[in-house]
């Protein structure tokens, strides 16, 4: 059995990109077997400064995968990638 990639979205409160990527994720998520954190940037001054309306962010091991929607081939290529 191959190990979960852990993959992190950087998301903020009532954004609706943001809820929709989570819901992508997570239609994928026992597929592609992956383990998925949120982070809201909302919580931190630091990533609200970097991040800002620049959300939602997918992020693999300090790589960033897409941002805004979800880019499926993205995905897979990062996890073929570590894999």
């Amino acid at each position: 059995m191959r190990e979960s990639a852990e993959l992190i979205v950087y998301v903020r409160e009532d954004c609706h990109l943001c809820s929709e990527m989570i819901f992508d994720l997570n239609k994928l998520q026992a597929k592609l077997s992956f383990y998925l954190e949120l982070i809201h940037v909302d919580s931190n001054p630091n990533l609200v400064e970097k991040y800002g309306e620049f959300v939602p962010v997918l992020m693999g091991k300090n790589e960033e995968i897409c941002h805004f929607h979800l880019d499926p081939k993205a995905l897979d290529a990062y996890l073929v990638k570590i894999r």
